[in-house]
């Protein structure tokens, strides 16, 4: 299973790496409500502050490190299936990559961009077979 979420409202304290706004940080301890009684195996974030941030309760709550991954990798999303396969774990990315790597696991095209101000997508992806066997649920959080 992965949980995809989309990094929570940024600041505007720098153009290019932004910390968390307040509501921001609020959505990010939310997050780790929503998925408190979660077995999360591993938690992969961008290397930046509003994605690093977002999870960064998450990561706290359940005990483990947020390591790095590139979503236009797609070799580093095989090998992080392949490493976790049977268990749980939660990506988070950007309005332009959680789409496509939900696209990605489930062989669809069925998700587009998210709008820039659009912050509580939150998508399970249930994945038997990469791009042929896999499901997707859209909530909000």
């Amino acid at each position: 299973t992965v949980i995809l979420v989309r990094h929570a409202e940024k600041g505007t304290d720098d153009p290019k790496d932004p910390e968390l706004s307040e509501a921001g940080k609020q959505r990010a301890q939310h997050l780790a409500q929503v998925l408190k009684e979660i077995k999360v195996d591993a938690i992969f974030s961008t290397p930046y502050k509003r994605t690093r941030n977002t999870v960064a309760p998450l990561a706290e709550a359940k005990g483990i490190s947020v390591l790095d991954y590139n979503p236009s990798k797609k070799e580093e999303i095989d090998q992080v299936l392949q490493k976790f396969a049977g268990g749980t774990v939660v990506v988070v990315g950007h309005s332009n990559t959680v789409p496509g790597l939900a696209n990605y696991l489930t062989g669809k095209s069925e998700f587009q961009n998210f709008d820039d101000s659009d912050y509580d997508n939150l998508l399970v992806v249930t994945v038997i077979e990469k791009g042929k066997t896999a499901k997707a649920v859209w909530l909000t959080y």
